[in-house]
């Protein structure tokens, strides 16, 4: 079991270092944050002194190893839009999005199960239609167009909700909820296909031959064997969540890490864009190598072929 949790950290480490490499890369090519900074009729030597104040007028390969060891420091360096070193902006900002990611995370995993349990305990039923009526509806629809109506119906029309802005929890239930809709239904969906083949195994038949209930064959018999594939998808639903806020935190005016990278991207902020997608890419990444190590907690069967 050890060396499998070393293996894999080994692996997420290595997919880090690719994703920041990309990062770096793609930054670079993005266009001149020079011209952002500069008037147009900037002179050359203006131009010269402001790419060498920033460092862009050294080699690549220098920028890049500087970028790295900034990073093992934590040190992203400072962003040309706020003035202010980019770590410091990120750290005020992780608050924010991180309630937002645990509330959509949180209504994802309760409506879900919930959805997905009785589609399964009610298959072929009127009750199974209408649950994957809904979770089609949630899985096309798309999600800034969701925020949106919800801003319309229960922020301009009804009033019972506030449109836009932060500091309470009503603020917080409309982006929560659109950002959690589209997990809801991959999550329901995938959560009701299991359940139904694990409902049909030979353990769950004899627990029915011996008079156990339906909640209690769901409960004690199929979910905790049903759940395997949907902690992998929830673990991949996150990263979506955290990508998804980037619009939900526009559309809501939400001062997350979302709307400080658009920020970033619209102004060619590049060693902000740097951090913030490094952020979004390292959460990724732990989140995925947690879902892997947890498999061994719910299933012996993975710990014992570790």
């Amino acid at each position: 079991m050890l060396r499998a949790a070393l293996t894999r950290l080994l692996s997420s480490l290595g997919v880090l270092w690719a994703a920041v490499t990309v990062v770096f890369v793609l930054s670079r090519a993005s266009g001149d944050p020079v011209a952002q900074l500069l008037p147009e009729n900037a002179n050359p030597e203006q131009v010269a002194q402001m790419q060498a104040t920033l460092g862009l007028d050294r080699p690549l390969i220098v920028q890049y190893l500087d970028f790295l060891g900034g990073l093992v420091r934590l040190d992203l360096g400072d962003s040309l839009l706020y003035r202010e070193p980019v770590t410091s902006l990120i750290a005020e900002r992780i608050p924010a999005t991180a309630l937002l990611a645990a509330t959509a995370l949180l209504i994802t995993v309760v409506v879900s199960f919930l959805a997905g349990s009785i589609a399964a305990m009610r298959r072929g039923t009127g009750v199974d239609r209408t649950v994957m009526s809904l979770v089609l509806v949630g899985q096309s629809t798309p999600a800034f167009w969701v925020g949106i109506l919800l801003v319309l119906l229960f922020g301009v029309q009804l009033r019972v909700l506030p449109a836009a802005g932060y500091g309470t929890l009503a603020h917080l239930v409309l982006p929560a909820t659109t950002l959690a809709i589209f997990s809801v239904a991959v999550v329901a969906r995938l959560l009701r296909s299991s359940l139904i083949e694990v409902m049909g195994q030979d353990h769950v038949r004899t627990a029915r031959a011996k008079g156990a209930g339906e909640v209690r064959v769901l409960l004690a018999h199929s979910l905790r064997n049903a759940s395997m594939p949907v902690i992998t998808v929830l673990g991949l639903e996150l990263g979506a969540l955290l990508g998804g806020a980037i619009l939900t935190e526009q559309i809501f005016n939400w001062p997350g890490i979302g709307r400080l990278t658009i920020d970033a991207i619209s102004f060619r902020d590049f060693p902000l864009v740097q951090g913030t997608v490094v952020l979004f890419a390292a959460t990724f990444i732990v989140v995925n190598l947690l879902v892997d190590l947890s498999y061994a907690i719910i299933d012996p069967r993975v710990r014992t072929e570790a």
